[in-house]
């Protein structure tokens, strides 16, 4: 019956948030609770509740204050170099747009942080992608699956995660299984290519005179004349202007912003790159770092306390959504653990692999991982089924660090699960509905995965 009811609940959410007919907070907090009554422990629910927010409040609070400090960064000028790379190899391309996105989005990743990631990665496109009027659940797409493959790293988390619960070195899940993961980030540039082509053929391409090219190659603001749009023959059409709206993400990225601190920005890239580097190296927890280093980078680049302020309620709103969102998934959470809904969906799973598949229980964990580890947390799949798994492939001669290596295949979708806190930074931040996000995403995100679970088995690591 848990196990029923926990696919139950799972399936009415998500039909419910891509349906748009409940927000994701109401959502997380409603339906969990009502599948808990229907369990018969109702009256445990708040003991669920307080669990599951007691184990996501480091994330929070890290969210919380990551926001606050790459928006300070963003608005003292960090990034807008990496912005004029991008719009150097962009060229206000639609096509070149999208896989840049990929491409910034795989290299942010480097740090293991995937809400670090987004924030970048958002905060240097968006501008764009607003501007030519591209399809954002591309670009937020696009950058989840860039992300989720590159999320595979040691320190990412998931293999980390798997190494632990199997005793395994975590260089001999991930070293084997480069060539492969390598094979699902060029598949995510291929299909960023493919996407791109098809919003380049439905916008076409522009053209920049030559002085909104010197305009442009700062954030792509131009205070004078507007950009042109080619169809097929080369005729150069009008750019809409729109409302307020269109412009929207482009003020954030004005040139002569009165928040603008370049005296300060080896400072300010000193210490993003000293964050940074601690977070890697582990010298403190996540939202210590973070807290410290918003403190810090307020204290300053804005030194008057009217201008904090100004910069805290800037932020604000990206800040209660993200962290609402997280809170609100606490109650998911909290709910599917402690009913032990999610114990006995694993287990069914588990026990439903036919006898005949034990040798080759890698290709099962690998198949297995895309839709556990996108409707589980890491810790419950990492911690609770894939030992289970490594127990049945070892009774079947399979080696432990062969499962080990499967069970990181469905990262690429796994980041765009409503669990992971992070996705909420990714979609609050590019203003994208959740829901829309979701229906875009999932079939990519899981081609992605099977693409890199191909590779694995080609390649004889899997």
């Amino acid at each position: 019956m848990l196990t029923i009811l926990g696919f139950t609940m799972i399936a009415t959410f998500l039909v419910l948030i891509m349906l748009k007919k409940m927000s994701p907070i109401a959502a997380l907090v409603l339906i969990p609770a009502l599948f808990c009554v229907f369990v018969g422990k109702g009256a445990h629910l708040g003991d669920y509740v307080i669990d599951g927010v007691t184990s996501l409040a480091p994330t929070a609070a890290m969210l919380m204050f990551a926001i606050v400090y790459f928006g300070v960064m963003i608005d003292v000028g960090l990034f807008d170099p990496v912005v004029r790379g991008i719009l150097r190899f962009c060229k206000a391309d639609p096509l070149r747009i999208v896989v840049g996105t990929a491409l910034l989005a795989a290299i942010v990743s480097l740090d293991g942080d995937g809400s670090t990631t987004f924030m970048i990665t958002v905060s240097a496109m968006y501008p764009l992608y607003k501007r030519l009027k591209m399809s954002l659940v591309v670009m937020t797409g696009v950058a989840a699956m860039a992300n989720g493959v590159m999320n595979t790293l040691p320190w990412g988390g998931p293999t980390a995660r798997a190494a632990t619960a199997l005793k395994l070195d975590a260089s001999d899940i991930f070293v084997p299984m480069i060539p492969a993961l390598a094979m699902g980030l060029l598949f995510v540039l291929a299909l960023a290519y493919v996407l791109g082509r098809r919003e380049r053929k439905r916008l076409g391409v522009l053209t920049l005179d030559e002085v909104l090219v010197e305009e442009s190659e700062t954030v792509l603001v131009g205070a004078g004349k507007s950009p042109t749009r080619t169809g097929g023959s080369g005729a150069a059409l009008p750019e809409s202007t729109g409302g307020d709206g269109d412009d929207e993400g482009f003020q954030g990225l004005d040139p002569h912003r009165e928040t603008l601190r370049p005296g300060l920005y080896w400072f300010n890239a000193a210490l993003t790159v000293t964050l940074l580097t601690a977070m890697i190296m582990e010298w403190l927890p996540i939202p210590v770092l973070f807290l410290l280093g918003a403190a810090l980078a307020l204290t300053v680049n804005f030194p008057q306390m009217p201008a904090q302020r100004a910069r805290i309620a800037a932020h604000a709103e990206n800040v209660l959504n993200v962290s609402g969102m997280v809170f609100a998934a606490a109650v998911f959470t909290g709910v599917l653990q402690g009913t032990g809904m999610v114990d006995h969906m694993a287990e069914w799973l588990v026990g439903n692999i036919p006898d005949g598949m034990g040798p080759h229980m890698a290709l099962v964990t690998g198949v297995l991982s895309i839709p556990l580890t996108y409707f589980m947390s890491n810790d419950g799949f990492y911690f609770g089924v894939l030992p289970v798994l490594a127990e049945a492939g070892q009774a079947h001669g399979v080696p432990a660090v062969e499962i080990a290596r499967a069970s990181i295949i469905g990262q690429p979708l796994h980041m765009s699960s409503p669990l992971v806190p992070a996705v909420y930074v990714l979609v609050g931040m590019a203003k994208v509905e959740f829901g829309d996000h979701t229906r875009f995403v999932v079939k990519w995100a899981a081609l992605t995965s099977l693409v890199v679970l191909g590779a694995g088995i080609l390649f004889g690591i899997i």
